[in-house]
């Protein structure tokens, strides 16, 4: 376990599973959110997760849910500031976030993004597939609490896409191999569940 805490991020619409919550979708017999939870608590100081509307459906994880706290949704970088603002009040200097429709991150996640941090302490994962092709993943990320600010600031400008704001503070990359399968595979639609479950059999 590092001193890290971690943030699932389960703030977005799912509009292409008809609304709701993802991460409360079952495969393989649990809920993708529990799956996230399994990989991620013992690579982690402590967890909370990053959702809208009424606490109280995640009430028997008890852990901290942290709305967004800007308004109108605006995309998963207010889900890393929400996280930030919360491990600043907790005492921690930085945050580990995954998404909570991704049952299959690496299960040293942590660690490989501290090893990749680039200069100011930021770092996102991503995986290469078969191809050669990179794909960075930015809803899995290394944020350290003294750039909370600046991304406040970011996105009260309208900055909605993560890299360009990653690329400005050179983060660095925990790059990991897409195959047999990629890792970062997350749950978008019906058709994704029917592929997960196979996925889960497979290994």
């Amino acid at each position: 376990m590092s001193d890290v805490p971690g943030v699932i991020l389960a703030g977005g619409k799912a509009t292409r599973m008809g609304g709701g919550d993802k991460g409360l979708r079952a495969v393989g017999g649990r809920r993708l959110i529990d799956h996230v939870i399994a990989r991620l608590s013992p690579q982690c100081a402590a967890l909370a997760i990053n959702a809208n509307g009424p606490p109280g459906r995640f009430a028997e994880f008890a852990l901290p849910v942290l709305p967004d706290s800007l308004p109108d949704h605006p995309g998963p970088l207010a889900g890393v500031l929400a996280g930030l603002d919360w491990a600043a009040a907790e005492g921690f200097d930085a945050i580990v976030t995954a998404a909570a429709d991704t049952p299959f991150f690496p299960r040293d996640l942590v660690a490989r993004l501290r090893a990749a941090a680039g200069p100011e302490g930021l770092a996102l994962a991503g995986s290469r597939d078969e191809a050669g092709k990179l794909w960075r993943q930015p809803t899995f990320g290394l944020w350290p609490v003294a750039l909370r600010e600046d991304l406040r600031a970011a996105l009260a400008g309208g900055l909605r896409k993560i890299v360009l704001w990653t690329d400005a503070h050179q983060a660095g990359l925990a790059e990991f191999p897409a195959h047999p399968f990629d890792p970062f595979f997350n749950v978008n639609s019906p058709e994704d569940i029917t592929e997960a479950e196979r996925l889960l059999e497979a290994l």
